[in-house]
């Protein structure tokens, strides 16, 4: 039975109706311009006809794919479906505060582990439906893992900008007391002079 699934039979199922109905309305063309060929044409076009409905009719129809069970509300028309690009147009700030940084940073994160997850379950939607083409399935794991090692180098980089917090805060404390050791030097030398 996996050969009535292949491809070869599909593309020569179709080429056969295709031809089988191309030799029918010629042969119907020579039976109305009452050609000695029209007559046989139309036999042959619709013995060839009659025997692929009969085997369509044996074979059954093809499997329907359901995706609105996978994404809900795909198959109504006013469906309010959010894109992952979905969010604020603002104008980019010139100021860069860090924990600005970290939070759409955070942010970025969390969407790539949500595209991580639907990623993991199309992959097993593949494997499935789609078993006999391995070269997606290659390609679809190097996407997969290149996605994973950009979540990993994106979480590294959260934890720099942490980093990069704190030592911001340990410098502001000493310029802070900096300061307070310029003002106890400046405050002497004007009592001195």
């Amino acid at each position: 039975m996996s050969f009535f699934k292949s491809p070869t039979f599909k593309y020569v199922k179709n080429f056969l109706i295709g031809i089988g109905a191309s030799v029918v309305m010629i042969g119907a063309l020579g039976k109305i311009n009452s050609e000695p060929w029209g007559g046989p044409a139309i036999t042959a076009g619709l013995l060839v006809e009659a025997f692929l409905f009969a085997m369509l009719g044996i074979l059954g129809p093809e499997k329907d794919y359901y995706w609105e069970k996978l994404y809900p509300g795909l198959d109504q028309y006013s469906a309010n479906l959010t894109p992952l690009t979905a969010g604020g147009t603002a104008a980019p700030s010139r100021t860069l505060n860090a924990e600005t940084v970290e939070n759409k940073l955070g942010g970025m994160l969390t969407e790539l582990q949500s595209m991580s997850k639907s990623m993991g379950s199309l992959k097993a939607l593949q494997e499935v439906d789609f078993s006999q083409t391995g070269e997606q399935l290659k390609t679809m794991n190097n996407f997969y893992s290149r996605m994973n090692d950009a979540m990993a180098t994106l979480n590294a980089t959260v934890e720099d900008t942490k980093q990069y917090q704190a030592q911001m805060a340990s410098l502001s404390k000493n310029l802070t007391s900096l300061n307070a050791v310029y003002g106890n030097v400046l405050s002497a030398y004007s009592v001195k002079g």
